[in-house]
């Protein structure tokens, strides 16, 4: 068991830092907030829909249509532009097309990537690259961003970066946030600190 006896409650609006030792179930977390992953007990509340009640399907909608996810990894896929990328979610979804990729140029204009949205995902450096998956994560206007190690990956100068852009991101929408980091500054400059440890969230 993972998790023991584990409560987390984050007001709307709140951002939210999760620090802990590699292995303590950081990442396990949030997959169970996005529905990822399925608790063997207990309740996943988001706006008080219990996710954990749902079937694959309907969990699949719903964070598709509520939750931003940015991982550490960027996913991009490499031979696709960084419009296709970032449309990719509102495809699925079953949305239209012209009206996707209008989005998709929108989205990449805030993270300030408009000028490569015709480039192939693989041609960007890092930095890029993952502003490119922030970009993605906001295509469905979602109310709750989880970010897992958002610039784990990059340079200092970068990380700096992409975590300005975040926080930057999520006042201008005024979105739920939960950040999952190694990074001290970066998890001091969120409302709240709290530690992953022994199965169990606590204040730092």
């Amino acid at each position: 068991m993972v998790f023991r006896n584990l409560e987390l409650e984050v007001p709307e609006g709140e951002q939210v830092a999760v620090m802990g030792e590699s292995g303590a179930g950081k990442s396990t977390l949030l997959h169970l907030i996005a529905g990822l992953d399925r608790p063997t007990s207990g309740a996943v509340r988001i706006r008080g829909r219990d996710i954990a009640s749902l079937s694959e399907g309907e969990v699949a909608r719903f964070r598709n249509r509520e939750i931003g996810y940015v991982w550490q990894q960027h996913h991009l896929l490499p031979e696709f532009t960084c419009a296709e990328n970032v449309m990719l979610p509102r495809l699925v979804s079953g949305a239209n097309r012209t009206k996707s990729l209008i989005e998709a140029k929108e989205r990449l204009d805030e993270v300030g990537l408009a000028d490569r949205a015709e480039h192939r995902a693989g041609e960007l450096s890092g930095g890029e690259q993952q502003r490119v998956a922030i970009a993605r994560a906001l295509i469905g206007a979602p109310s709750l961003l989880l970010a897992d190690e958002p610039t784990g990956n990059l340079d200092e100068a970068t990380g700096e970066k992409v975590f300005a852009l975040l926080a930057h991101l999520r006042l201008k929408r005024g979105m739920t946030s939960i950040l999952v980091t190694h990074n001290h500054r970066f998890a001091e400059a969120c409302g709240r600190v709290l530690q992953l440890r022994a199965g169990a969230l606590c204040k730092v």
